[in-house]
This record gives structure tokens, C-alpha cells and sequence, in this order.
């Protein structure tokens, strides 16, 4: 493996901590890219990765999409992420490994604020919590922020979308729009039920073909293997299932005008937003539409300092934002010519102190 300053995601981050718990089973990575509005907040996730490098970059680029989807949601935090490294298949995790990873959380001094990301629940983050202060997504009394960011996160997407929706089809509802989504776990389920509702035209697919099916019948959409939905001919490309799906050959096979969804860092490459431009496609930049999970557990954590306001009311407000950023994004690159995803950049990097 190169050396992490060596990497081409490393982008100056101000610490990558690595982790290693023997007795606990823990082996783990927290990157901190930047704490320029505040302390690094990000989830953290379990997943294997089939080389321990892997872990490393997907740390550093989550960390760095947290610090730009903080700065751009408006909120006073920075951007960090942990990754706990599961065995190959994905073993339960233990009380034991998740009061470790708290225990590393507590060593950096509140540095990093976590939260649940995939593989994790609301039931991990109060295990982590026995061992430090610095979680927030923890289980909350009705009305207040946090709990599960994912339900969140599928309303901010949904906006998100009908905006897409208003922008690249010229329409004011998602009534009749096809909207082939990939993944339909927490956000992309949610996202589906709420276009359904809509009286949009559905398919779905996902890694868990059983949980297409049903959410399908379900709906009354249609469902395809997870390697076809890319190129389904719809209006609405909508990918919530993991990143870098957006490369040289799949942007190339694309059959839809719109590409908004909840995934995190959609884009396999710098050069791929350019790509994604050049072909006429409306796309919105990842970290600006699925900000409403961490605008729910940022604002949990805020609250319970007293520093921000802490009810489900006040992150509903925040969240009915993100059309306003979007089109904020998509006007500048309709003047300038610039692909959105680099006018996103250009913009989050400025908040943080990096423009």
C-alpha cells in the first residue's frame, strides 16, 4: 500500500487514525478531513473490504463528501468518518467491538462525532455511547431529532428529486415520471413509497432481489436484476445503494435525462462529473441531496449541547432547504457551463476554508 499522503484521495486531510483492538476484535479507520465549521461528523460503517487499502480509501473519501455535505447543509461541523472492517461475510458485530470503536472515538477529544451508516442501527450507536459522548442517532423521544438518520435522509432525497423532477423535465410533479431506483433499502425504500404516493411509474432493483420483489408488489412497480438498472429507460435515474457507480462505461450506457439519488460519492472519478455533463444529464450532486440524515443527527447532537435547536421541526426546515441549494448548484452550471458536481465542489470547498 502507498503512503495514506501519497493517496489521491488524501486532499490535505487533518488526521486518518487507524485502529487495532486484538482482544475486542477491532480493527477500524477514522478520517477526519476537516473541522474548519466544527467537530468531524460522519456515521460510521461496518463492511468487508477485500484489502484493508480499500478501507482506508473509502474513509477518506466519505470523510471528505461529510465535510463538504456539512458545510453545504449549513451546519457548524466538520467532515469526518470511521469504517469498521468486517471478516469475509460480514459477521454480527459485538458489544465488545462497538465499545472499542468508542473507546477510539473518546481518544480523539471530540475531534469526531459519529453516527449510524451502513451495516450499523440505532441499537450499535448506544453501544458506542457506554464509551463516549461524542454519538449522536441514538434512540430519541418523539419529536426530537435523531434516532435513524435513513428516513430523513429519504425525505431530503425525495425534494431532491421533484426538484430534479421541475429542473431537467420540466414538470411539476413526479405524476407519471419513470424513476428507476437501485437499492431500496432505508432511503431508497423510503424514497420509492413517497413517489409511489406521488403517482410515479417505478422500477427497482436491488443487491437483495427478494426485498425488489416484494417492495414491488408492494407498489405495484416493476422490478429488474440489480446489474440492469442502470439501463432501464426512464426520466429518473435514482441510485441509493453504495458509490462509484457512475463511471466512463456506465455513464455511457445511461437511458435517463436525471440522475438523483441518496447514494454517497455516485461518481467513480473527478473526470466523471464531466462526463455526466457532456452527455445532457441533470445530475445532483450526492452530498447536497442526501444531506437529511446527517442534518437529523447533526442537529440531535447540537441540541443536546444547547448550541442548536434540537426537534424534528427544526430539521424538517433545514431539509426543506436543499431544493433551494440544489438549484442554487444547477443555475451556475447552466451559466457557466461547469458540470454541477464541480460547482458543488467549488462551493463546499470555499465554505470550508479551502476555495
Amino acid at each position: 500500500m502507498p503512503s495514506i499522503f501519497d493517496l489521491p484521495d488524501f486532499d490535505n486531510h487533518e488526521g486518518v487514525h487507524l485502529f487495532r483492538d486484538a482482544d475486542a476484535g477491532l480493527t477500524a479507520v477514522i478520517a477526519i478531513h476537516s473541522t474548519h465549521l466544527g467537530p468531524a461528523a460522519g456515521g460510521a460503517r461496518y463492511w468487508h473490504y477485500a484489502d484493508s487499502a480499500d478501507a482506508v480509501t473509502d474513509a477518506l473519501r466519505l470523510s471528505r463528501g461529510m465535510s463538504y455535505k456539512n458545510a453545504m447543509a449549513g451546519l457548524p461541523m466538520g467532515g469526518g468518518k470511521g469504517v469498521i472492517l468486517a471478516d469475509a461475510g460480514t459477521p454480527p458485530k459485538t458489544r465488545e467491538q462497538l465499545a472499542a470503536f468508542g473507546r477510539a472515538i473518546e481518544s480523539l477529544n471530540g475531534r469526531y462525532v459519529t453516527a449510524e451508516d451502513v451495516g450499523m442501527s440505532d441499537a450499535d450507536m448506544l453501544a458506542i455511547a457506554s464509551e463516549t459522548r461524542h454519538v449522536s442517532g441514538l434512540p430519541v423521544a418523539s419529536g426530537m431529532a435523531g434516532g435513524d438518520p435513513g428516513p430523513l435522509t429519504a425525505i431530503g432525497v425525495h425534494l431532491g428529486v421533484l426538484a430534479a423532477i421541475r429542473r431537467g423535465l420540466g414538470k411539476d410533479s413526479a405524476k407519471g415520471v419513470h424513476v428507476a431506483i437501485q437499492g431500496v433499502g432505508s432511503v431508497g425504500g423510503g424514497l420509492a413509497r413517497k413517489l409511489a404516493a406521488d403517482g410515479a411509474k417505478l422500477t427497482l432493483a436491488d443487491v437483495n432481489a427478494d426485498r425488489a420483489k416484494a417492495l414491488a408488489a408492494e407498489l405495484g412497480a416493476q422490478w429488474v436484476d440489480a446489474d440492469d438498472i442502470m439501463t432501464v429507460e426512464a426520466d429518473v435515474f435514482s441510485p441509493n445503494a453504495l458509490g462509484a457507480i457512475l463511471t466512463e462505461a456506465s455513464i455511457a450506457a445511461l437511458k435517463a435525462p436525471v440522475v438523483a439519488g441518496g447514494a454517497n460519492n455516485q461518481l467513480a472519478t473527478a473526470t466523471d462529473g464531466q462526463r455526466v455533463q457532456d452527455r445532457g444529464i441533470l445530475y445532483a450532486p450526492d452530498y447536497v441531496i442526501n444531506a437529511g440524515g446527517i442534518i437529523n443527527v447533526a442537529l440531535e447532537y447540537l441540541g443536546a449541547q444547547g448550541r442548536e435547536g434540537g426537534s424534528r421541526d427544526d430539521v424538517l426546515a433545514r431539509i426543506a432547504q436543499i431544493p433551494e441549494r440544489l438549484e442554487a448548484i444547477w443555475a451556475e452550471s447552466a451559466t457557466t457551463g461547469i458540470p454541477a458536481s464541480d460547482v458543488a465542489d467549488t462551493m463546499a470547498r470555499r465554505l470550508i476554508g479551502r476555495g
